[in-house]
């Protein structure tokens, strides 16, 4: 039987504690809230920043500050809503995530995946992808809920904590978290149920309630994979998936009391493809989803812009966290074609990026020669995207030229990796 914890808030009361938060706080950057503090504001007065929260703990007279409302886009054109606390705030939340932490993480259901530590996207795919091809999993519920972090219920999200801790004075704050308001324009606006997308401690209050999903599941001998709130039922037949289906989303809404999108919410075969956490993972390969490739190409063009004035050694520097960051996480897909279209599309930029800061045909006759191509360069368009793919463009700046300019060759990973899960 899992252990209770009466009383631990004396825990929260540790200076040293408080200094190691507000320095996680720091590592993970963001933005101010509703005071107005920035971290560099808050660390220019540490120590009386610091002494003066533990104060309040001590006494009790802390109250935690609304969050600030941010809108963050979204790939579907529409926007996720944040709300971010203030520094000091996020300090307390860090410092009681950090003593909450390893109590629920023994407890958590060994498929979930998201916000926990040690814990990632490559795992959540590899599980997901060892279900279907080694355990003959392959029709597949794709659950989506909608606003999960919105709609989280207060009383479920208290009663369940307090299966395994029952400190009164950890409780209560929690619950002030819960209820500290949205600032909206010069008012505050109640919250009556969710838990803020932004805060430091509510993807592990969004894991300990939807862990009570998990172990259901569990008990009822489905195998599952779920990260944060992108949850994957995977079943032997069609008909098992839609018994599946319906009880997992009468658990979610009548237990749960989260409403679940059935207009996403889907059943399919893994010949078909399953469309999880940017990749599409098919019965015996795994592609990276179009409206991924299609972002990759957004942020490249945006910074080879023809008309910036920006040298190629600039570019290819701002370029190369982005082809770095995309294939270490997609090198998990069997995406080897991919990328290599990637890079040829990727340096055809790069080309004709170079073609437009020469100007003149002058200057790319004179290159050539000096590389010993004889070859007769007629009048060309220097900012012509065409021209970039031109013979003369690629003699002039070979694939070579780029790797000793430093650019990053994303065919140069292992692809296909399976995660240790």
């Amino acid at each position: 039987m899992s252990r209770v914890y009466y009383s631990f808030y004396d825990r929260l009361l540790s200076k040293k504690s408080l200094y190691r938060a507000f320095c996680k706080v720091k590592s993970n950057r963001g933005s101010y809230g509703v005071d107005k503090v920035s971290i560099d504001d808050f660390e220019n007065k540490l120590k009386e920043n610091i002494l003066r929260l533990l104060e309040e703990l001590k006494t009790k007279s802390y109250k935690p500050q609304a969050v600030r409302k941010v809108e963050i886009p979204k790939e579907n054109g529409k926007t996720r809503q944040l709300g971010i606390p203030t520094i000091r705030d996020r300090v307390v939340q860090q410092t009681l995530l950090e003593i909450l932490s390893p109590i629920y993480e023994e407890d958590f259901h060994p498929s979930s995946y998201g916000y926990r530590p040690n814990r990632s996207c490559h795992q959540a795919i590899s599980k997901a992808t060892m279900f279907i091809r080694k355990y003959n999993l392959k029709w597949v519920v794709d659950m989506d809920l909608s606003k999960c972090f919105d709609t989280l219920n207060h009383e479920i999200i208290i009663s369940t904590i307090r299966k395994r801790v029952t400190d009164g004075s950890i409780l209560k704050l929690i619950e002030m978290f819960l209820k500290s308001g949205i600032m909206r324009g010069a008012g505050i606006e109640k919250m009556e149920t969710g838990s803020p997308q932004g805060g430091v401690i509510s993807p592990l209050i969004a894991n300990i309630y939807l862990n009570e999903f998990d172990q259901y599941m569990k008990r009822r001998n489905y195998r599952i994979v779920r990260y944060a709130d992108d949850i994957l039922i995977l079943c032997r037949t069609k008909r098992k998936a839609e018994k599946a289906r319906e009880e997992a989303a009468r658990y979610l809404e009548k237990i749960l009391r989260l409403k679940v999108n059935e207009e996403k919410t889907y059943i399919r075969h893994s010949d078909d493809g399953i469309k999880y956490l940017g990749v599409e993972i098919y019965s015996k390969y795994t592609k990276i989803q179009e409206k991924k490739l299609k972002k990759f190409k957004e942020k490249v063009k945006s910074a080879t812009r023809r008309n910036s004035p920006v040298n190629l050694e600039k570019v290819i520097k701002d370029i190369n966290p982005i082809l770095r960051g995309f294939i270490n996480y997609f090198k998990i897909a069997n995406c080897k074609k991919a990328a290599e279209r990637l890079m040829e599309w990727t340096r055809r930029r790069l080309r004709a990026k170079q073609l437009k800061l020469w100007k003149t045909p002058n200057r790319l006759r004179r290159r050539l020669r000096q590389l010993g191509c004889n070859i007769e360069v007629k009048e060309i368009k220097m900012s012509s995207w065409k021209n970039s793919k031109s013979q003369l463009a690629s003699l002039s700046m070979p694939n070579n030229w780029f790797s000793e300019l430093g650019l990053f060759d994303m065919t140069n990973v292992k692809f296909g990796i399976t995660v240790p899960c």
